[in-house]
């Protein structure tokens, strides 16, 4: 069954984040990922931001070979500049110096993934679309992490839950309880055997460990008073058997 993701990659070498560093007040989505020869069109949404500052920053990226402007939509949200994108040089040479694995790199793009909105942000890329499987996920992150760059869980959902998610409000779960499952998760401490200490999610949470376990132990309450029948106030589905 798929997956719904949002995952961000922290590495200040991939395309474009020298642009979102120098405007800070634009934001920029990439909707075209280049494939394996890296010189796929990219067509990049600007919203906010000077016009002539965010073309001086095309101009002056090492990434950048050609850009046009394409069109500029206006409504009570505000002003969206639409560009064509050409790179100067392939994603793995824009990589090159900063990613030992470059070979992994291109077998990311043959991955059965449909990463259909890339979100620049001066720190990296904050990628969403859909996944085959958890096996897909796990070679995205492993291949970031293995190459030493933050790389941070932000959704996760099956694709056949309702609305195409439910992990957002129908959990009985707090923000914070929510980013401490989801860390704890993507760091493989619920895993067996774990690969995650308590002490690993809470240095990536930024909180004590006796905060991090309070904080975990909650949301487990949570997840157990919102989705088991605890006291039979639940009614039990007849057409599942009991387990």
């Amino acid at each position: 069954m798929g997956l719904i993701v949002e995952f961000e990659v922290g590495c200040e070498a991939l395309p474009l984040t020298d642009v979102a560093r120098t405007v800070p007040a634009a934001t920029l989505t990439v909707q075209m990922v280049p494939h394996s020869d890296g010189h796929t069109p990219f067509l990049v949404r600007v919203v906010d931001g000077p016009t002539a500052a965010v073309e001086d920053a095309f101009a002056d990226s090492a990434f950048v070979g050609e850009y046009a402007h394409l069109g500029t939509e206006g409504n009570a949200a505000g002003e969206t500049r639409r560009y064509q994108v050409i790179p100067a040089v392939g994603f793995e040479a824009q990589l090159g110096d900063h990613v030992d694995d470059l070979e992994g790199l291109q077998a990311l793009a043959a991955e059965d993934a449909t990463i259909d909105r890339i979100e620049v942000t001066p720190e990296g890329w904050r990628y969403a679309g859909w996944l085959a499987d958890r096996e897909v996920f796990d070679a995205f992150r492993e291949f970031w992490q293995s190459e030493g760059y933050p790389f941070r869980l932000h959704r996760l959902t099956r694709e056949d839950r309702p609305d195409g998610g439910g992990d957002d409000g129908d959990d009985g779960l707090t923000d914070r309880q929510r980013v401490a499952v989801r860390t704890a998760y993507e760091l493989g401490y619920f895993e067996i055997p774990r690969s995650a200490s308590l002490d690993d999610v809470a240095a990536e949470l930024d909180i004590s460990a006796s905060s991090c376990s309070e904080r975990l132990r909650r949301a487990q309450t949570a997840l157990l008073e919102t989705h088991v029948d605890l006291d039979g106030r639940r009614p039990r589905d007849p057409s599942r058997p009991d387990t």
